[in-house]
């Protein structure tokens, strides 16, 4: 099975929480501040990565010209009300005219915004400032070559795609193609199993969902494997023993709160136990909240 890419946005347009497209919103606009593309004149993202992205950011380029071209003056400000309505189906969709692997470009750059500031967050509040003591020093060490521009700053960069996350560029090989692919996979469950974590999904939903994946053109193994998802029980342990590092932890979660509203115990539960199974460190998580604009 393949192409789990194209079924990400198809996924999220139909099964997504109804305050999704103002988290996106959020999402574009601080991404957009911090300088995470083009548009912004080629300055530093966020997290203080000096000297800007080569080439800009890729795909997230598209993405920013493609809000700036249709939405005029509302491109400042994509989170407010009917702004981020009109471009949810060209960011979301895998049909002709859609910004291919958009909520892919999305995701990678919100991991990379919210492991980025955390790092230079730990760095502000020395040894064991930060949250979460016990992973203080996994994300000290994964970061603090980043920011000070040492060794993990070298040409190859601290993240999959180098100096810029897999995801916001196109991949260049078949190794690229697939651990793009395996993200994709991994985001799918992802938000299946956050949708599925205040009780099972009812069958009307999932016969809905699969219904409109079957509208943006998923093939029937593609339908297949995600009922199979959404029918399987949940389990987070096992679901956190396949993602390979905190990178894809962090996009993960970042879809999950994009799945769901955030509004009951069992779905506020389920993600500190997915964040406490992955390891991800509490300062990620919560620029992961703040950028996607989610207080709880």
């Amino acid at each position: 099975m393949s192409n789990f890419g194209s079924l990400v946005g198809a996924f999220m347009q139909s099964a997504m929480a109804p305050s999704a497209g103002n988290r996106i919103g959020s999402a574009l606009e601080q991404l957009q501040r911090g300088g995470f593309g083009g548009m912004t004149g080629g300055g530093a993202p966020a997290g203080g990565m000096g000297g800007g992205m080569p080439g800009g950011a890729g795909m997230l380029d598209d993405i920013f010209s493609m809000v700036k071209g249709g939405l005029g003056n509302a491109a400042q400000h994509p989170g407010q009300a009917g702004g981020i309505g009109a471009v949810l189906g060209s960011l979301m969709g895998g049909g002709k005219g859609a910004v291919q692997g958009g909520m892919l470009a999305v995701l990678a750059s919100v991991a990379m915004k919210a492991m980025t500031a955390a790092g230079e967050q730990q760095a502000v509040a020395g040894p064991g400032g930060g949250q979460g003591g016990a992973q203080g020093g996994g994300l000290a060490d994964l970061l603090g070559g980043l920011m000070s521009g040492g060794a993990a700053a070298s040409s190859q960069g601290p993240w999959s795609g180098g100096d810029m996350p897999l995801g916001m560029r196109a991949p260049q090989n078949t190794a690229e193609e697939e651990a793009l692919e395996s993200t994709a996979q991994l985001v799918l469950e992802g938000m299946i199993n956050a949708a599925k974590s205040d009780g099972q999904i009812s069958p009307d939903e999932m016969q809905r969902i699969v219904g409109k994946l079957q509208e943006s053109g998923a093939d029937q193994g593609m339908q297949q494997w995600v009922m199979q998802q959404m029918q399987a029980p949940l389990n987070v342990q096992a679901f956190a023993a396949e993602i390979p590092d905190q990178e894809v932890a962090a996009q993960v979660y970042a879809a999950s709160l994009l799945a769901v509203e955030v509004d009951t115990d069992a779905e506020k539960q389920y993600l500190r136990q997915f964040a406490e199974a992955v390891g991800l460190h509490p300062l990620v998580v919560g620029q992961i909240h703040q950028t996607l604009g989610v207080t709880a």
